[in-house]
């Protein structure tokens, strides 16, 4: 089950969105439709608030490569989505905008080879940057999201920096 922490107040969009993202089936279907991979993959949200957001990968055939741990791509795709869900709530209910990943790198610790979960906890910092949005304008944040297994190991550091523009 997906717990929801919520400390910061939420507007009826991101209300909406964060039912969506926490629900099992809907999610699936979403991810089904958008993001195919994350299904392939099943990546599931553990947690999603305006604080932080936690993704899990689990250690499978489908998941890993020929080396016995977890591809570097599904990893990336599940630390990816830590920090773009994360994203898309602080946007929901503010207008429209448009983002995109401009830059991404990765640091590897330790081989991939259970369920690892990619948190990325700047919540906070995100919504400040997404308010502060004038018409037109845009910003970046780059985003960590790291990745620890089972045991409490960090895995991996993943750094997607995200664009933002608001649209007018």
């Amino acid at each position: 089950m997906n717990s929801q922490t919520r400390s910061l107040p939420l507007n009826s969009a991101q209300k909406d969105y964060l039912g969506k993202m926490t629900s099992p089936i809907t999610f699936w279907f979403g991810m089904l439709a958008k993001l195919p991979s994350a299904v392939f993959w099943r990546l599931r949200v553990r947690s999603l608030s305006l604080e932080k957001c936690e993704i899990t990968i689990p250690y499978f055939w489908r998941s890993q490569n020929p080396f016995k741990s977890i591809y570097f791509a599904a990893m990336a795709g599940a630390a990816e989505l830590s920090t773009g869900a994360l994203c898309q709530l602080a946007m929901a209910g503010k207008g429209k905008f448009s983002m995109l990943v401009v830059d991404f790198r990765a640091e590897y610790f330790k081989k991939a080879n259970q369920k690892i979960t990619f948190t990325c906890d700047q919540g906070a910092e995100l919504t400040a940057l997404i308010d502060s949005l004038k018409p037109d304008a845009t910003g970046q944040l780059t985003m960590l999201s790291s990745g620890v297994n089972e045991e409490g190991a960090e895995v991996a550091k993943f750094y997607v920096t995200w664009s933002f523009k608001r649209k007018a």
